[in-house]
């Protein structure tokens, strides 16, 4: 009868706990760069400052000089024009001004802003889904 009761040869000690199962071979790394790091952001911020500074310099760059010709040069801001005086109609021309403002705004948002939030939105959707079905695989 034979008893092959020897350890197997990698083992140095008959008690010793047989080795870990090799790890299985892990997936290559995603072809596109995490959301974190992508250049779509940087972009988006870019369109959204440029956005504000747009709409904000609309605004701002009528309403100043109203107030400046209002406090430094009164004359002018009370000579009549068609019966009217011209502060008068300066004044009322600022709501006007405020609505080209916002329909800037807008414009610039649905162009510009809101297409590289949506592919972003949409992207890291996508990596979310992707790191889930990672998770899952080797979890």
């Amino acid at each position: 009868m034979t008893h092959d009761a020897s350890p197997p040869p990698h083992l140095t000690y008959p008690w010793q706990p047989p080795p870990p199962a090799p790890e299985p071979a892990r997936r290559p790394p995603a072809r596109h760069t995490p959301l974190g790091h992508h250049s779509d952001l940087r972009k988006l911020r870019t369109a959204y400052r440029r956005q504000r500074r747009i709409a904000t310099l609309t605004a701002l760059g009528y309403f100043v000089p109203f107030l400046l010709l209002s406090a430094f040069a009164p004359s002018l801001t009370t000579t009549r024009v068609a019966g009217l005086p011209a502060g008068l109609l300066l004044a009322l021309l600022q709501l006007p001004v405020t609505w080209l403002a916002i329909a800037v705004y807008e414009h610039t948002a649905r162009r510009r802003v809101d297409p590289l939030a949506d592919r972003i939105r949409r992207q890291s959707e996508l990596d979310a889904k992707r790191a889930a079905r990672h998770e899952r695989a080797t979890g």
